[in-house]
């Protein structure tokens, strides 16, 4: 693999990206790929954002949660999946230094803030099902704006933070990165200064919050459960279950392929196997999250559906 040899940070111009294919037919087969892909992802959020906007009787703590989602999902995607795009039709490697710089921010900014936006929307459906009287209470239009509002600062500053840290370490092991997009744990493999300490104590801290959102979400669905199992018609427990089984889903995948891409052991980690699985935590939730609600929701349905009608009636 080439390297350009650095000898600190500052005298690097621009980083080398791991690529998707060696082959010209492969590379171009995964810009295809990756095009569908994310013209799926911009097409299925944008239907949502415009559905819920304009869908009045949409406007509820659920479905504004939901579009703070898709807004997440976009800007994931279109963080990582354009210059893939870029390098795989044009047979290059190069991101500049401030590319990457951005693309780090951009990237914790919007997997952060999903994170935070999935534990709330659980949060949401706990109350809902299980402490209906006090639903209006606490998740009044202040409470849901003051919600988001943390949920996308603490993801900001969590992003400003890591960035930050990782770009202030000498880097002396070339600039070739073994990952197709610019990834924390991929430059602090060409830190040469045990400084970079400090960037896994930050990963560290970073991890005990992800798993703490995890033990809130798993906690909730248990009360969640057993409420809904309480509940004595069929047609209550249908209902209460479509409103949480799109939420749990997105919420297996993104935490799952995550978890598994940062804690896999070392023996079978390979840049095959570490591509394909930022693929599936970074790129493919992104297409799939509207999928998935939309499948179980019927209000979702019919406001996209309106959506596209007035749609093809402007065309």
């Amino acid at each position: 693999m080439p390297t350009d040899s650095m000898s600190n940070s500052s005298s690097i111009s621009h980083f080398l990206l791991l690529p998707l294919a060696e082959t010209r037919q492969l590379q171009l087969l995964h810009f295809c790929l990756f095009l569908g892909i994310s013209l799926a992802a911009l097409l299925a959020n944008g239907l949502i954002i415009s559905a819920v906007t304009c869908g009045h009787h949409l406007h509820t703590p659920m479905f504004f949660f939901l579009l703070n989602l898709a807004l997440t999902d976009l800007g994931c995607i279109c963080t990582t999946v354009p210059k893939a795009m870029h390098n795989s039709l044009w047979d290059t490697r190069n991101i500049s230094y401030a590319g990457c710089v951005a693309q780090v921010f951009l990237f914790i900014f919007f997997l952060g803030s999903e994170l935070f936006l999935l534990t709330i929307m659980c949060y949401d459906r706990y109350v809902s099902i299980c402490k209906p009287l006090h639903y209006g209470t606490l998740l009044g239009s202040r409470a849901c704006a003051h919600m988001a509002a943390a949920a996308w600062a603490s993801a900001f500053l969590n992003a400003l933070m890591h960035t930050a840290n990782t770009f202030s370490l000498p880097l002396c092991q070339g600039n070739a990165l073994d990952q197709f997009f610019c990834e924390v744990p991929q430059i602090l493999k060409l830190s040469c200064s045990k400084s970079y300490l400090r960037e896994v104590g930050l990963l560290s801290i970073s991890i005990c919050l992800c798993f703490g959102c995890f033990v809130f979400i798993v906690f909730s669905y248990v009360q969640i459960f057993r409420a809904v199992l309480r509940i004595p018609s069929e047609q209550g427990r249908h209902k209460a279950f479509s409103t949480c089984l799109p939420h749990l889903a997105v919420v297996s995948l993104f935490i799952s392929t995550a978890t598994f891409t940062y804690l896999k052991p070392p023996s079978i980690s390979s840049p095959s196997l570490d591509l394909a699985l930022s693929v599936l935590y970074s790129v493919v939730p992104p297409a799939l999250n509207p999928l998935i609600y939309s499948l179980r929701n019927q209000e979702i349905k019919a406001a996209v559906g309106t959506v596209m009608v007035g749609l093809f009636k402007k065309l």
